[in-house]
């Protein structure tokens, strides 16, 4: 399967419109909106999708996961912009935001420590 974005490229750095926002409490200033991500080449038989955004390298010994959405059906190819805020109504029908590691369901930007450098692995998994 090929993941893309019309907001990022695979190994750049995410913009400040994806960033944590300040209200979260860590020093981060950002929009805290998830990216616009479009997925193809899904193999035959394909259920539902899940989409989940990881940080491996955070300092928690197993990482960090920023967010995790299931149930997408095997029709939808992508996810608009701020389709992570729970509020917004974005998601698909029958697509469910989980709790991620900030405790709750959502997107949750990235906000490394300053001077240190994060990955954030971007997946889209499918069920068969």
């Amino acid at each position: 399967m090929k993941l893309t974005s019309e907001n990022f490229s695979n190994g750049d750095y995410l913009g400040a419109d994806h960033v944590l926002s300040e209200a979260y409490g860590f020093g981060c200033k950002g929009g805290n909106r998830s990216p616009q991500l479009s997925w193809s080449d899904a193999p035959a038989g394909t259920k539902s999708f899940a989409l989940t955004c990881f940080d491996p390298d955070a300092p928690t010994g197993s990482g960090f996961w920023h967010w995790v959405v299931v149930n997408v059906p095997p029709t939808v190819t992508s996810l608009p912009l701020g389709a992570g805020d729970p509020a917004a109504g974005k998601l698909p029908a029958g697509a469910l935001e989980v709790r991620t590691d900030f405790g709750k369901p959502g997107y949750g930007g990235p906000c490394a420590p300053e001077g240190r450098v994060h990955r954030y692995v971007f997946t889209v998994p499918d069920y068969q």
